[in-house]
């Protein structure tokens, strides 16, 4: 299955704009997740069987420690299909609190030789009203972690200032938590793609935002979806912000912004029209999730993503520290069987 993908069918969809490829996939995903028959189907060709590899962190098991990143699935409609591609988990979103267009089109843009997607969707989702109504009412596959992803708005109507930013978080967060919905929650403040910027990435204004958010009863993980473009000294203002706030974790990390990362620049836009994913994240975050675990031990769980693309990728992750890994693009450009074969290396070599 592998070999069909990455030799026929890969092929044959990157002749497609990746927006239309993006929006069948995802149609064909929740339609098949409703069908018991066709969930069989893919656990057969996907679905990992091996030795017990399940996870408990932070009082949640993972039945496996390979998640899907935020991004892919941003209103939740792949719940019930994920499972039989051998992911423990997926991360939902980012949802934000009123429902946002996103940036123009195109949201997506492939970079083949970088084994990169230029990612500019904007926070494009239905918003987390409808979010809540998609979970609450479609049935959980048991053992299925579901985290979901909190960002702000994207959209001048939603206001500019910091202080909307919160209002705006803590929304989304305050719904959730009132409605028992997700497992996990990230407080997504690394987007690259909002016209806001990465308002909340820097000291001053995380510390207001995690003050208001400690405010709301919450009995679920929560956790910070981190830059990896920043200096060192400021990601260790940030860490230790979320430590003074009781925060359990740091997703590590968001996309690259500088696209000279890239081994082939010249294939990216001449202007920046958002993030990059896969391969020029990989150094960047591994590095970062090593220094996080040297620094502060055992304090924070990580949550390692950023270009892994084979399982010696996801192993390194392990390696410098991670306890679980998130993944979009290696998927994408290996095939779906990326994430068996993972789980399969882990089995053997557990860190």
């Amino acid at each position: 299955m592998d070999v069909l993908y990455r030799c026929a069918l890969k092929r044959f969809l990157f002749l497609f704009p990746p927006d239309g490829v993006h929006a069948v996939f995802t149609a064909v995903g929740e339609f098949a997740g409703r069908i018991r028959g066709a969930r069989k189907l893919f656990t057969a060709a996907y679905g990992y069987s091996g030795p017990d590899i399940s996870k408990t962190v932070d009082g949640i098991t993972y039945r496996t420690p390979v998640l899907l990143s935020a991004g892919f699935d941003p209103d939740g409609r792949l719940t019930r299909i994920l499972p039989s591609l051998g992911f423990g988990g997926e991360e939902i979103g980012s949802v934000t609190a009123h429902p946002c267009k996103g940036n123009l089109r195109p949201h997506l843009t492939r970079l083949a030789r970088n084994k990169s997607i230029v990612v500019y969707k904007g926070l494009r989702n239905r918003g987390v009203d409808a979010l809540i109504s998609k979970l609450s009412r479609t049935p959980r596959i048991p053992g299925f972690v579901i985290g979901i992803s909190i960002a702000r708005t994207n959209s001048p109507e939603a206001g500019t200032d910091s202080q909307s930013g919160i209002t705006d978080y803590i929304e989304s967060f305050k719904k959730l938590n009132e409605a028992e919905v997700g497992d996990y929650y990230t407080l997504n403040i690394s987007c690259p793609n909002a016209f806001t910027g990465e308002t909340f990435a820097t000291p001053e204004n995380l510390a207001k935002l995690l003050s208001h958010i400690r405010q709301v009863s919450c009995t679920k993980p929560i956790y910070l979806k981190m830059p990896i473009n920043i200096p060192w000294e400021q990601f260790e203002k940030l860490l230790d912000i979320a430590i003074k706030n009781d925060i359990q974790g740091v997703v590590i990390g968001n996309l690259n912004k500088n696209y000279a990362d890239l081994k082939h620049p010249e294939d990216a836009p001449r202007d920046f029209r958002g993030g990059l994913s896969g391969v020029p994240c990989r150094a960047l975050s591994t590095e970062i999730i090593r220094k996080t675990r040297e620094k502060y031990g055992k304090r924070f769980t990580i949550i390692g993503v950023g270009g892994i693309f084979t399982p010696e990728d996801a192993m390194e992750k392990f390696a410098a520290g991670a306890d679980l890994v998130q993944l979009i693009s290696g998927m994408i450009f290996e095939g779906p069987g990326l994430i068996k074969a993972i789980c399969e290396r882990y089995s053997r070599q557990k860190p």
